[in-house]
């Protein structure tokens, strides 16, 4: 059977460049979709489009802020110019904190608003437009399993994802009527260049055991792989998920139920 393809589709990936969004843009380019990479580091994105070329996909790369509404709809006409409709949107792109209420500054609140909350905005209002004009559409967010539970040291980043899990609901309930779906996954510990960073800056020297620590916080006993992430999305995105929407899909080794 050849499920979760998806061939003549359009898929614009956010935050491409690395980490989940590389993984997801790779993916949906190996499942048939032309896959326009938005990238704040277009050098990044263009990396992934080169993998993407190798392996026999097609794709674009776009450098472009999300936090800037302007740009983002001039990358989103762009792409609709380029390939003809916009099917799918994944929105990746986004920045962690570490910090509790009060050491999270003004400053801190702010940027992490731009990016994770208002770049998923600003992606989601570009395109709804044309998916209602073509027909119907399939947006997928990605929250976090901070959306759910508390997380220490996570204020910032938690008030975010929240929000980016709270959008999707309004949007899958305004949008059924368009045949637009809108679901959101919210993963648990990725292992990506951010988390090897994070512990290299913090934990110099420690590297090892503070991967195991963290590794070990899942139930499961380790960080998931990017690839399982963008295997989930794939699914969320095909018609073969035709009848979900408004739905949040944690993938996180256990954390949320097992934890307890």
């Amino acid at each position: 059977m050849n499920l979760f393809r998806l061939d003549g589709k359009v898929a614009v990936v956010t935050g491409g460049g690395s980490g989940i969004g590389q993984a997801v843009a790779r993916v949906f380019a190996a499942q048939g979709a032309v896959v326009h990479i938005l990238e704040l580091n277009e050098a990044a994105g263009q990396e992934t489009l080169n993998s993407i070329n190798a392996e026999g996909g097609q794709g674009f790369v776009h450098g472009v802020n999300v936090s800037d509404q302007q740009a983002v709809q001039v990358v989103m006409d762009k792409v609709v110019a380029t390939s003809g409709s916009l099917n799918i949107l994944v929105n990746c792109a986004g920045i962690a904190h570490i910090g509790k209420l009060e050491t999270t500054s003004e400053q801190d609140l702010d940027r992490v608003y731009n990016v994770n909350v208002k770049g998923t905005y600003n992606c989601m209002f570009a395109s709804v437009g044309q998916m209602k004009k073509q027909g119907g559409g399939v947006i997928l967010n990605v929250a976090s399993i901070a959306s759910s539970v508390g997380i220490p040291d996570r204020f910032a980043y938690s008030m975010s994802k929240g929000a980016v899990l709270t959008m999707t609901l309004s949007v899958a309930k305004d949008y059924i009527g368009d045949n637009i779906r809108c679901n959101c996954i919210s993963p648990a510990r990725v292992h990506t260049p951010f988390v090897d960073g994070f512990i290299a800056k913090n934990y110099p020297g420690r590297e090892a055991e503070m991967f195991e620590k963290l590794s070990k916080t899942q139930p499961i006993g380790r960080m998931a792989k990017p690839d399982e992430v963008a295997w989930q999305s794939l699914y969320l995105c095909s018609d073969e998920a035709g009848f979900i929407t408004g739905s949040d899909y944690a993938i996180d080794g256990g954390f949320i139920r097992l934890n307890n």
